[in-house]
């Protein structure tokens, strides 16, 4: 392949895992709608459309595939394809995580906890997605560091958000069995869906610690 062609598919390649991650940052702002709307049908469009990020993240594992079989990659290029092809595996994931919202849209009553405001945390997803997608598009090592920070101002949210969830079961009384059994699903479904935007966090640090590994070939921010 003439080396002009091989430059294109890498640029490519790049071009098509910011396109996966915005389509999957729109999956995620969709599933956080569905769960402020309670609104079952968007809820289920999430969980629909899941397959067309299993589809776009298998033609991107296969570009990858391609890319180290016949072009024997090496330094630089070698780096970038390989952190691409772990950057749309933890995008995959959000977008599967996106699906669990989804999933609890379809039941949850959230107004039983006032206190806990899902769409905070969720935007702060949303935020550290867009940080990491823009730092491996301008290949920029600050960003990918500050990435890792705003984690830690997530899992303070996620940790806030848990204890409260808590402390108003505690603090709720339920006249009845069946009372008593709908309060407890939603609380299963509330502390999952913190659990999970907060994995969601996770993932957006792994996106960061690959694009760090690619630009400066370090593994400080890789787990």
């Amino acid at each position: 392949m003439p080396r002009e062609d091989y430059q294109a598919q890498l640029e490519s390649l790049r071009e098509d895992v910011l396109y996966m991650g915005e389509v999957v940052a729109e999956r995620l702002r969709m599933g956080l709608d569905a769960l402020e709307q309670q609104d079952g049908e968007l809820g289920q469009e999430v969980i629909d459309r899941d397959s067309e990020v299993n589809e776009l993240y298998l033609e991107l594992e296969q570009d990858c595939i391609d890319l180290l079989a016949l072009q024997q990659p090496v330094a630089g290029d070698l780096r970038f394809i390989a952190s691409s092809f772990k950057i749309i595996t933890d995008l995959e994931r959000v977008a599967d995580l996106a699906t669990n919202l989804g999933e609890y849209a379809k039941e949850a009553r959230y107004e039983v906890f006032p206190d806990v405001d899902v769409q905070r945390i969720g935007d702060e997803t949303l935020e550290m997605l867009a940080m990491a997608m823009a730092a491996y598009e301008d290949e920029d090592a600050d960003g990918c560091f500050a990435v890792a920070e705003h984690d830690d101002d997530l899992d303070a949210l996620c940790e806030d958000a848990s204890e409260t969830i808590v402390r108003d079961l505690i603090e709720k009384e339920a006249s009845d069995q069946e009372e008593v059994e709908d309060l407890m699903a939603d609380v299963s479904r509330l502390l999952l869906t913190v659990r999970d935007l907060e994995r969601v966090g996770d993932h957006t640090v792994n996106v960061a610690a690959r694009t760090l590994y690619m630009v400066e070939n370090s593994d400080e921010l890789i787990y």
